[in-house]
Order: structure tokens, then C-alpha cells, then sequence
């Protein structure tokens, strides 16, 4: 969870993503954004995220993406 943490305030500082629960419902993280995200997360996990975990509900918080790259690493 450090490590998602470190890469969410390494492309937007301003936002406490300990505390925020919509991300991506608020407007907070842009497409820019979560496409930044989402390249921080394949090259530190050494993991794919497709098209379809591309929801909303898998990045409108820390805890929620990282479930999500917990699903991603626990199926490989």
C-alpha cells in the first residue's frame, strides 16, 4: 500500500489520497491521471491492467487500487 501511495502523491501531491474515496467520481484524477497511474503501477508490480479493470470503482481510492493489484498478482 506504500508503494500505491508513493505513486498516487508522485503524480498529483496536492490530493490526500489516505482520506479520499472518489477519485474518479469526484473529478479529482483525470484520464491523464489514471493513465499515469496505471503505467506506475505496470512497471512497479510487473503487472498487466486491461481494458475491462479500467473502472471507476478500481481507482477511486489508494485501498481500492490496491485491491486491485492485489487481484492482479494473486491470479499470476
Amino acid at each position: 500500500m506504500e508503494k500505491i501511495l508513493e505513486i498516487l502523491k508522485s503524480i498529483r501531491s496536492d490530493v490526500d489520497f489516505e482520506k479520499e474515496e472518489r477519485l474518479i467520481d469526484d473529478g479529482i484524477l483525470d484520464s491523464f491521471d489514471v493513465v499515469s497511474v496505471i503505467g506506475e503501477l505496470c512497471d512497479e508490480f510487473d503487472i498487466t491492467i486491461t481494458t475491462d479493470m479500467m473502472e471507476p470503482e478500481n481507482f477511486n481510492s489508494a485501498k481500492a487500487i490496491h485491491a486491485l493489484v492485489e487481484r492482479i498478482l494473486d491470479e499470476e
